[in-house]
């Protein structure tokens, strides 16, 4: 019966139709973080933090507590999302990034782009000026990812056809989708394609290239300007089972900015040939909602906003989705068009996009087809190195390693659960009511932490004011709640 296989998920890995059951104790997650040797992009600047939670509120995997009026984020719950960061008014969530002079160590120095960044500019502004002036910023080459769209629509008909069993099949194209899955309903992980990442693929054929050209390995640099803080975390978190083929990332709304101010400080002429490929129509589309789905074989579906992604994952972990082939699942809103790393409106840039693609369709052929050529030849190396092993959980919810304990702590979580109110204020600095009783039972938190049995526990004289202030004071900090004297008659 699915109820049977609901509980026993729930007590294994913390899944179940209230998906926030379970959680790692926050003593465990350095231990946690190193074997698993997640890299997270995602800061906080204690200093610029003014305590107002947002950040906790909007988190879709409740990894943000408030301790000392500051947010302490869980690493082994963060998929890097980056809601936090959108969220925060004092910009005290940061993104971290490569230092672009990084580029320089190398010789050859390849920004590999989304088509998003052209869609961050006026549709006035051409395509050769935004990579000439990423070359005269200090890049030699300049390639866009969306070239590799063809390896990645051979690879995944090839994995459909030889893996029937498996459906529905979700694309593994987010990172931060890819991370929910692993730490949240990792019984779905067989039904993940399991492929590269574009960029890797994109690298992977760029350095190629060069090489065939005579380049030494160790000259070549390739960096991606992302829009998003998850494919900061993805490249950043070490594979010992693969060799490095990326050497940094490069915030997008960094590159925009220094783009978008020579632009506007100088008039230039562009020469008549484009500076780099044309892009197809299709390659245009990619990095949007339906890039992947509309093209994919029988019944397909693209859902992107992390909120409809978690509710739609947990409709199929619970068995109440059927009948679909393919699955496109993308964290942000209009997919890549609205990361978070993005400078521009989403839904301006999703036009500008259709635009230009729509202009693909009958743009004239290049002069030199050869490059297009290169891909095709290219074809059949890239699909055999394009796949994944077998990709692997990353339990954050795991109440504990032993099944047994793992039971008597499940127990537990529930009869907390009955003494709680179940009006998820926060007050207690975890972000709701269910968060703060996994908290509890793994040692995070104290039960006393929710304010109203503190009320119920003073009317009883189980606690003094005072031990309740203190309480309140580990949460929200001295300062917050000494407060701003206020004269009330004024």
């Amino acid at each position: 019966m699915p109820g049977h296989g609901v509980a026993a998920s729930a007590l294994a890995s913390g899944s179940g139709r209230r998906r926030r059951q379970g959680a790692t104790n926050q003593n465990n997650v350095e231990d946690a973080m190193s074997n698993n040797a997640i890299h997270h992009a995602l800061r906080v600047d204690e200093e610029k933090c003014r305590g107002c939670c947002r950040c906790m509120s909007v988190c879709p995997t409740d990894a943000i507590r408030i301790r000392n009026g500051k947010p302490l984020i869980f690493q082994n719950r963060c998929i890097d999302c980056g809601k936090c960061y959108r969220a925060c008014p004092e910009s005290a969530i940061r993104v971290e990034q490569d230092d672009f002079n990084e580029i320089f160590k190398y010789t050859r120095r390849v920004a590999l782009l989304p088509s998003i960044l052209k869609g961050q500019f006026p549709e006035t502004i051409p395509k050769q000026r935004i990579y000439s002036e990423l070359l005269e910023m200090g890049f030699t080459d300049v390639f866009e990812v969306g070239m590799m769209w063809r390896v990645f629509h051979l690879a995944t008909a090839r994995f459909i056809k030889n893996n029937q069993v498996k459906k529905p099949f979700i694309s593994s194209f987010c990172p931060a989708v890819l991370r929910l899955i692993q730490t949240r309903f990792p019984s779905l992980l067989d039904h993940v394609i399991p492929m590269k990442a574009p960029v890797d693929i994109a690298a992977l054929f760029y350095r190629r290239q060069l090489l065939a050209q005579g380049v030494p390995d160790d000259e070549i640099g390739t960096f991606y300007v992302t829009p998003c803080a998850a494919k900061i975390s993805a490249v950043k978190t070490p594979n010992p089972h693969e060799r490095k083929i990326l050497n940094g990332v490069i915030n997008m709304d960094y590159i925009y900015n220094r783009v978008w101010k020579r632009i506007r400080g100088e008039e230039k002429s562009m020469p008549p040939e484009p500076l780099a490929e044309t892009l197809c129509e299709k390659g245009v589309l990619w990095f949007l909602t339906a890039g992947e789905s509309e093209y994919a074989r029988g019944r397909s579906l693209a859902i992107d906003g992390i909120a409809n992604v978690f509710e739609f994952l947990e409709n199929m972990e619970n068995e109440e989705i059927s009948d679909i082939d393919f699955l496109e699942l993308r964290s942000c809103d209009q997919s890549c068009a609205g990361g978070v790393l993005t400078s521009c409106n989403r839904f301006l840039t999703v036009e500008r996009l259709r635009n230009r693609a729509e202009r693909s369709k009958n743009a004239a052929p290049l002069k030199d087809p050869d490059r297009w050529d290169d891909i095709d030849d290219d074809t059949e190396y890239l699909v055999d190195h394009i796949m994944l092993g077998k990709i692997k959980p990353k339990p954050a919810m795991k109440l504990d390693e032993d099944m047994g304990r793992a039971m008597v702590k499940m127990e537990r979580l529930r009869k907390i659960l009955a003494f709680l109110p179940g009006v998820d204020c926060g007050l207690c600095g975890s972000p709701n009511c269910q968060a703060l009783a996994e908290d509890v039972v793994n040692g995070d938190a104290v039960l006393r932490q929710c304010v109203f049995l503190q009320k119920k526990q003073v009317e009883r004289g189980q606690m003094t004011l005072t031990d309740a202030g203190t309480i309140l004071a580990d949460v929200w900090g001295q300062n917050r709640l000494d407060g701003a004297s206020i004269d009330l008659e004024e």
